[in-house]
């Protein structure tokens, strides 16, 4: 039986047949309701079975022992197939002071759970060695739109030259990945109030830029790339659909060459990968039927279509965000756009992003809570098209979204 060559975080981030994503295997609207070994397996080898052999998880937070189980099962399915390969970008969760507390939070002082997310970080990536490639310090910790949590850079590049002195020590493999995962702004990218010389070490210090980009979201809250143009009001409503999840594509491709050119700026030469970007299927706010129009099913297909093969091309990595629906993420909303970036919702339908692996026999013999992956409306595409949304023109630009 074949055994793997152990591979480093260099040559999986830069290789274009070693597809990434970010997972939660969560099926419940609690997480308090952890999935199990065995749940994390399955959902494994429909991963597997995907191409997909990089996984981004976001904590190690107590109780929540989701990200230790995900690298268990990993292990589990190592020791049953030697050939089986799977690698984890391990996420440690940064907070500010007094975060998700109902106090006010303090975003120059850091929480004092981040020194314990961090050690549990370094105690899972020493014990599993062979799987742990990356780890990413903070999600979103430093963009200031997620007000209940962020952080000052400077706590980021704390941590992260932590972790970079025990990779010189020896404490950690020095083939260890250290980054952090966050929005293109927060790398400098976009408003220059983020530029400042804690960013500027922190871009130094870390052995890749790892960026976020949202399209979707920006339908809502930057809208001009959206709407469609005069010069295309006569377009079918297909061409316009097309028109624009190429801009989309374009949106996001910008993001990413503004943040190469930062980085680049300040004389460093480092790569930059995609830590997340998703499109959600089913949106009743900001991003829905009386909204920017932007979510339904084929949309969020044809993004991951367009994403997938531009980073494939590029050799970028990208975590696409996300394997499965959660339903936790919004759970008295039960249509909120958060709850539906998985390309398999929680009935094991793999939505029409994926349907050509269906259709390939890839998931043949793989279940997800006993079901069988089938495909989402029955694989009428018809059906599909008759949901879409066609998004607004320019002149209804002051439309309320």
């Amino acid at each position: 039986m074949k055994t793997l060559k152990n591979k480093t975080a260099q040559e999986i981030l830069n290789n274009p047949d070693y597809l990434a994503i970010s997972y939660g295997g969560y099926r419940q609207n609690s997480r308090n309701i952890q999935p199990t070994i065995q749940e994390l397996k399955e959902d494994m080898k429909i991963l597997s079975a995907m191409g997909v052999k990089i996984l981004r998880t976001y904590n190690v937070q107590v109780p929540l022992p989701h990200a230790s189980n995900v690298l268990k099962a990993i292990k589990e399915l190592k020791n049953e197939d030697p050939s089986f390969e799977m690698y984890v970008m391990l996420g440690a969760w940064i907070d500010c002071q007094n975060a998700w507390t109902g106090h006010v939070p303090n975003h120059d002082v850091e929480s004092e759970n981040n020194a314990g997310e961090i050690d549990r970080a370094i105690s899972l990536a020493k014990a599993h060695p062979d799987i742990v490639k990356i780890i990413a310090v903070g999600n979103e910790a430093m963009v200031r739109w997620a007000t209940s949590y962020f952080v000052r850079p400077n706590v980021i590049l704390k941590w992260v030259n932590h972790l970079q002195n025990l990779k010189k020590t020896g404490d950690l493999p020095k083939d260890l990945w250290i980054t952090s995962s966050d929005d293109f702004s927060s790398w400098g990218a976009g408003d220059p109030s983020y530029h400042c010389e804690d960013l500027t070490n922190l871009i130094k210090a870390v052995d890749y830029i790892s960026m976020h980009t949202y399209p979707m979201h920006n339908s809502h809250y930057n809208p001009a790339f959206w709407l469609v143009p005069e010069n295309e009001y006569e377009l079918s409503d297909s061409e316009k659909i097309e028109s624009v999840m190429q801009r989309a594509l374009n949106f996001a491709k910008d993001q990413y060459e503004a943040v190469v050119k930062y980085v680049q700026s300040l004389g460093v030469n480092k790569p930059v990968h995609i830590g997340e970007s998703g499109w959600a299927s089913i949106s009743n706010e900001h991003y829905g039927a009386s909204g920017s129009k932007a979510a339904d099913e084929y949309k969020s297909g044809r993004y991951y279509q367009l994403m997938r093969a531009w980073t494939y091309k590029e050799k970028i990595s990208c975590f696409y965000f996300e394997a499965f629906d959660e339903q936790w993420k919004d759970a008295n909303n039960p249509e909120g756009s958060e709850n539906h970036f998985g390309l398999i919702n929680l009935i094991g339908q793999a939505k029409y992003a994926i349907w050509d692996l269906v259709d390939n026999g890839v998931f043949n013999g793989l279940t997800r809570n006993g079901i069988k992956i089938t495909k989402t409306y029955k694989g009428e595409k018809k059906k599909l098209l008759s949901d879409v949304l066609v998004p607004p023109l320019q002149k209804e630009a002051t439309f309320n979204y």
